[in-house]
Formats: structure tokens, sequence, C-alpha cells
């Protein structure tokens, strides 16, 4: 292959992981081809919370100050119980968690990370983004990949020595060249469901938040049957609430239709302010949330499924987009650094981002298991957060959100 196809990247889709990706590479040397099926950029979802170990690597990228004119920083997360409406327990962040942690912790709209992200790949001369092309067809050779994408009624081909998988939990990429790598995982119906609402901080439903969480934090209400997450976006002149139930498994899609008598199910129990909230939040879309198996993430011929794409997770340790971006720079400097070898730097790659994706995978089955409990169990979750002290707690935190790259030799 020559040295100009080996300095070439194709990467498929458009969203959080595929234009970090782009900004990484681009900025590595890297001439880019991104391929969004959609026939302009789209956003999926609403609110989402971006740690340090995310902001931090948007601020190398030239993205983070885009971001802050609209992004909040919020103060703390504050955990309560969904019944008494008691405070449990408080992790600090606003400018105690940057100076901690050596980036801010924020809160955003995607629709807001999506310009601030297009913004900054707009700029990049060495970036191609091509609109209404889905990708239909890869041909596969060590280091010289081909992607055959339906456009404009015709086809065009993009041809590097890297195809990117980041088309999110359900793709296409992934899809296709299962046949090739068996052990890609297909995603599967986690069973749960996410109910998402934005509303008006000056709407009834945002004076009733108000009236029982914190407006300047990340609020999360505890409960049996259901944890709530509420959040202010658009510089506070919204709040962001989600929440997470059991549920059967509905459309095949971002959002679909599903009985909100579900959600007020879950919901039995709980105060009457916080029922009342989200009475008046309605009505609710509901989000089916999917995952993908721990299988393979890369190809040696010179494939790298990241973001969603390669290990789709459940939201509960909100870190899903921020995993995304991780994957996205660290396998741009991983093939950068190594350019003569990319073979082994994708399996370099693959092997040093696996445990970090399990460890955060178990925290967020832990997070679940801790906001879902009941009984005894609550009881002595409540006792151990209430003696713990939110220094401690945010030094819990330490080895997610304080995460940076770390350089890899090679002897």
């Amino acid at each position: 292959m020559d040295e100009t196809r080996s300095r070439q990247v194709v990467i498929a889709g458009a969203g959080i992981a595929g234009l970090t990706s782009a900004l990484a590479f681009a900025g590595r040397g890297y001439a880019v081809t991104v391929l969004e099926q959609a026939g302009q950029l789209e956003v999926a979802g609403a609110g989402i919370q971006l740690s340090p170990n995310a902001t931090r690597i948007l601020r190398q990228l030239g993205v983070l100050d885009r971001l802050t004119v609209s992004a909040i920083r919020p103060e703390a997360v504050v955990l309560k119980d969904a019944t008494s409406l008691r405070d449990l327990a408080r992790v600090p962040l606003g400018q105690t968690g940057e100076e901690r942690w050596g980036a801010p912790y924020l809160v955003a709209h995607r629709a807001d990370l999506q310009a601030a992200l297009a913004a900054r790949v707009a700029e990049q001369p060495e970036i191609q983004l091509v609109t209404g092309a889905r990708v239909t067809d890869i041909a596969v050779a060590p280091q010289n990949i081909t992607a055959t994408a339906k456009r404009d009624g015709g086809s065009m081909e993009a041809a590097g020595g890297i195809l990117v998988g980041a088309d999110g939990v359900w793709s296409s990429v992934r899809s296709q060249l299962a046949g090739k790598e068996p052990a890609f995982r297909k995603s599967r119906f986690s069973g749960e469901l996410a109910w998402r609402a934005t509303i008006a901080a000056e709407s009834a439903a945002g004076q009733a938040f108000a009236a029982i969480g914190a407006t300047d934090c990340v609020t999360t209400f505890l409960h049996p049957g259901f944890h709530l997450v509420a959040y202010p976006v658009s510089k506070g002149s919204a709040f962001n609430l989600a929440a997470f139930t059991k549920g059967e498994r509905i459309a095949e899609g971002w959002s679909g239709h599903a009985d909100p008598a579900i959600l007020a199910a879950a919901m039995r129990g709980t105060s009457a302010a916080l029922a009342r909230l989200a009475a008046l939040a309605g009505p609710w879309t509901a989000f089916p949330i999917h995952t993908v198996e721990q299988g393979r993430w890369t190809m040696p011929e010179g494939v790298a499924m990241i973001g969603d794409a390669a290990h789709a997770m459940t939201p509960f340790a909100a870190q899903g987009a921020a995993m995304a971006i991780e994957d996205a720079a660290m396998l741009a400097s991983m093939i950068a650094d190594f350019p003569d070898d990319p073979q082994q730097s994708l399996a370099i790659w693959e092997n040093l981002r696996r445990p970090r994706i399990e460890k955060v995978l178990r925290r967020g089955a832990l997070n679940r298991l801790a906001w879902h409990a009941w009984g005894p169990v609550a009881i002595a979750r409540n006792l151990v957060l209430a003696t713990r002290p939110a220094e401690k707690l945010a030094a819990d935190l330490d080895w997610l959100y304080g995460w940076e790259e770390r350089k890899v030799v090679r002897r």
C-alpha cells in the first residue's frame, strides 16, 4: 500500500464518536473522509453529561470553548430519596471538581455538543464530511479498506488505510463486517427504557422541579422502581429530565411509543411533588436502551469500532459519550505514533481500552443496583452515603474523571 493511502482514514458516522475521531486523526496529520447516512446532521436524545475525562479531550481538540458558550458547569451531583426528597449525598463538582480533575464537568444539550464538534470539523481542510451517504459495502484488504456508499441516487467510494466504525449501536459497519469478523457482536435490548423530557425553566414543570431539586446541580432521585436524573441545559433556560424503568422492547430506533402507564406505575409511592413534576413534564418520549455484548472491536486489516458501535452501554454511569470520546482520541494517537505497524497498533489500542470499558460497565451496574435498592439494602445504602464525606465520594471517582491518555512506548 502506498504512503498516501496509509495516511487516509474513512469514518462511518458523524455523531459524537465520528466527529471526535475525525478531529483527532486530522490533528495528527491524516486526511479524513466522514460518511454520514443522514442528509443533514441529526441529533438523537436531549441532555448529555460530560465528565472531566471527556472535556479534557474536547479542550485539546479545540471544541471546549465553543461548547462552554451554551453548556453549564453544575456545582454538584446530588442524590435524593424519591419518597422523602431528603438529600442522601452530594458529590462536589464546579470549581472544586475542575481543580481536582483538571477539566470541567459540564451538562449540555446534545445538539450543542454536536454543533460545537461540527463547527470545529468545518475548519479543518483535512476533513471531508459527506452527508446522505449510506455505507452499503466494505471491501477489506490489509490496510486498504474501501467503503461504498449510496448517495444522490448513485454510489461513491471512500478508501483509506483505516476504517473507523462510529455509526452507533445499530452499526451498519459492524453488521456488514460480522461475516468477516464473527467476534463482532450484535446489539440487544437491555430490558430498560429511558423516558426523556425537556422542560422550560419558566414553565409550570420547571417551577415544580425548582421546588424539589437543585437547579444548578445534577439531581438524581432514587427509588426501587425507577430513578430520575435532572439537570439544567441551554444556559439554564431549560431542564433535561431522564427517568429509567424496566420495560418491554419497543421499536428499533432511538425513540418509540411506550405506554406512559409504565412510568406512572414505576413511580408509585414517590413524593406527591415528584409525581406532580412527572405529570407536568409530559408527554415523555421513551427510548429503548440497547447495549452491545463484549466482543472484538478491531480487525487486523485496519478496522476499528468505537463508541456505541463497539460497546454501547446503559447510561447509569453517564459515560457513554465520554467513552466514545476517549476511544476516538486514543485510537488516533496509537495509529499515528506507530504508523509502520497499524495491525499491532489496533491490537494494543483494544487491549488498553477493554479494561477501562469493563470497569465503567461495572460502575454502571453498581449504580443501578444502588439507585434502585429497596428494603434493608436501601437502608444500608443510605447509611453508607450519610457517613461518607463528600471528599471521599469525589475520590471514588478519581479513576474515572481523572483519566488521561498515557504515552505508549514500544521496545
